[in-house]
């Protein structure tokens, strides 16, 4: 699916207030930081980014659809970006993670000690990204709302991560307590990013919170497509690389749906299997056919469409009779169709 005009029309702004927050700082931490952004090189050499910074865009685009300027919600887009990197680069230390977005991650470059700094610094630098607010002419009690949210989102989504640490180490995780993770960890950011353009376009209450309720519920929507494209997606060039999750050992939706509904000897073979250090590929196998066998992909699949129906019916009591509302729409139908994280 091609990207909507949207993210091209918001970009460079975007981009542009990001590096004004960082300033022209040339400490090695900045460069780190850049180089996560993908600005520079780990030589700190120029390069294209290659993010699609989507939770910022979608607090823009709320912005300018309650009737606000979008280029006055900025920094607030700025700091729902950072806070996003922040959690990226503490997520890469702790999953292990080599790569990102096809390069070295942080941590694998300048170690974890000096990654852990880069990621604390960026969460610092949202705060800071939000009072500029202040030179927007945004009144103070909205400002001082959006930083009580901004750090409301920021602690849900470490609890969601603890949360996600937290299960690798249990095999008896059940759906509803997998939704509450992934609410916590994905879809709380995409709510406050919906939230913070809405609020800073209009002072009606109940357009605000279906806006956010759109966001909650595209986050839940978007995470579930994550974890189908884990086990049966491809990759960005179109190659297949199917079973990614299953070889990682991930307990994504369809394999905790799994771990409760299968058959007693299904169960126990997947108990073995992700007790094991290494999966093999017939292991593997083993599981995609466990998988198959009780139509996990399906039930996967009705969950992201259940989550995805509502995102819409929100948007629409939000902005009923709004052309905003086809852009917003758009986005959203782009990101589903988008299994990689931004």
């Amino acid at each position: 699916m091609n990207q909507p005009s949207s993210f091209r029309r918001y970009l460079g702004d975007l981009e542009a207030e990001l590096r004004s927050v960082l300033g022209n700082n040339s400490s090695p931490l900045y460069t780190m930081m850049r180089y996560h952004l993908g600005w520079v090189d780990a030589q700190g050499e120029d390069q294209p980014s290659p993010g699609k910074m989507s939770r910022p865009t979608l607090c823009l685009l709320a912005c300018e659809a309650t009737g606000g300027d979008w280029r006055s919600a900025l920094p607030a887009a700025a700091a729902v970006e950072l806070i996003h990197n922040f959690s990226l680069i503490h997520d890469d230390i702790q999953d292990g993670s080599w790569e990102r977005r096809h390069r070295p991650t942080v941590w694998k470059v300048w170690g974890e000690a000096q990654a852990i700094n880069a990621g604390d610094a960026m969460y610092v630098l949202a705060q800071l990204a939000l009072f500029r607010l202040n030179q927007k002419s945004t009144p103070l009690p909205k400002i001082i709302l959006l930083s009580t949210r901004l750090n409301q989102a920021s602690l849900q989504l470490c609890e969601g991560q603890y949360l996600d640490i937290e299960f690798e180490r249990h095999l008896d995780i059940t759906v509803d307590q997998y939704l509450d993770m992934i609410d916590k960890k994905t879809a709380a950011l995409f709510a406050a990013s919906l939230y913070f353009g809405a609020l800073l376009g209009t002072d009606r209450q109940n357009q605000v919170r279906l806006l956010s309720s759109f966001g909650r519920n595209l986050g839940m929507a978007y995470q579930v497509q994550n974890d189908l494209q884990g086990i049966w997606g491809e990759e960005e060039n179109g190659k297949a690389a199917p079973y990614t999750d299953i070889r990682s050992k991930k307990k994504t939706l369809p394999i905790v749906y799994a771990l409760h509904t299968v058959a007693r000897e299904d169960r126990e073979a997947l108990l073995e299997i992700y007790g094991k250090q290494r999966i093999t590929t017939a292991n593997v196998a083993r599981v995609v056919r466990i998988l198959d066998r009780i139509n996990a992909r399906a039930f996967a699949e009705r969950m992201r469409d259940s989550f995805y129906r509502k995102c819409l019916k929100n948007l629409d009591k939000a902005l009923p009779h709004s052309p905003a509302k086809r852009q917003l729409g758009e986005v959203a139908a782009y990101l589903m169709g988008k299994g990689n994280d931004s």
